[in-house]
């Protein structure tokens, strides 16, 4: 029997690559990645494709999201003067949406059920995905790793076991990086914010 299949916002950094593993361990899930460029970068990318597969992603897509971006976002962005509490110009919120729409055409292209990400579960990046996510397909299931998962820090999330091909970088246990949680506190939001149909302390479904 096959298994179902997640579409994952996929950074190639160190939490989203623990969020691969946890999906098909955890929740026992076909992952699919997603990193799109909006223009952050213009190398690495390759080797951030390479790392998914090699953590044994059924796929993952990069995508060179940044003409959309511009012609689509950007513009009317700055049309409309937009700022983040009337204080500096929206820049990074404006692509969440972007990203997402792409997460539900990846979805809907491979027929999977889920789609997750990687926020921190502190800040409006959860906000912005998954109502983006929602308004485009309500039938779609969000999975948000790190509002359920009980690894408190980074140093957490580099002793998670891996395939010995795929260990993450070290990251000193005397600098403990907080993740979802801050000194193992988790944060107001990341236990009371949640919109109707995806993940708080467990999945829908899972």
């Amino acid at each position: 029997m096959s298994k179902e299949k997640v579409v994952l916002a996929y950074s190639g950094g160190l939490d989203t690559s623990v969020c691969v593993k946890w999906l098909q361990d955890e929740k026992n899930l076909d992952v699919v990645c997603v990193c799109g460029n909006v223009g952050q970068e213009e190398t690495g990318l390759d080797a951030k494709k390479q790392k998914a597969l090699d953590l044994g992603v059924l796929d993952c897509q990069v995508l060179d999201l940044r003409d959309e971006f511009s012609d689509e976002f950007l513009t009317k962005a700055i049309a409309a003067n937009s700022m983040y509490e009337n204080k500096y110009p929206l820049l990074s919120a404006l692509s969440r949406p972007l990203l997402a729409k792409k997460l539900v055409e990846v979805a809907h292209e491979f027929g999977a059920t889920y789609v997750a990400h990687g926020c921190t579960g502190k800040g409006n990046d959860q906000v912005r995905f998954e109502a983006a996510v929602k308004a485009l397909d309500p039938e779609l299931k969000v999975i948000a790793p790190v509002r359920e998962w009980d690894l408190k820090c980074r140093p957490d999330e580099v002793a998670m076991p891996t395939p010995t091909t795929c260990r993450f970088p070290r990251v000193p246990t005397t600098t403990p990086t907080p993740s979802t949680t801050t000194c193992g506190v988790v944060p107001l939001s990341a236990v009371t914010w949640r919109i109707p149909g995806t993940s708080r302390s467990t999945t829908l479904g899972l």
